[in-house]
């Protein structure tokens, strides 16, 4: 299984959007500063996840949803839940 991800950052209020087979694990990365866009931001907390069957899925989901450059957007999907 693969999850879709966004993270909210606790510091500026932004989101990140991302893919893994583990998202915990994915997160204490990012809050440990393994990723230079992450890092000036944390802490992160898991804002929204989707599971897919596959990583191909995943990656889709993820490019669609950086694709609308939308806030709002982003935002709706966390409250939805969907």
């Amino acid at each position: 299984m693969f999850f879709g991800y966004i993270l909210k950052s606790l510091r500026t209020g932004g989101y990140y959007i991302g893919h893994s087979d583990d998202v915990e694990e994915r997160l204490k990365k990012h809050n440990h500063g393994v990723s230079s866009y992450t890092r000036l931001r944390r802490p992160w907390k898991v804002a929204y996840t989707r599971g897919f069957e596959t990583r191909a899925e995943a990656m889709q989901w993820e490019r669609e949803v950086k694709k609308r450059k939308s806030k709002k957007y982003i935002e709706r999907l966390i409250a939805d839940g969907e």
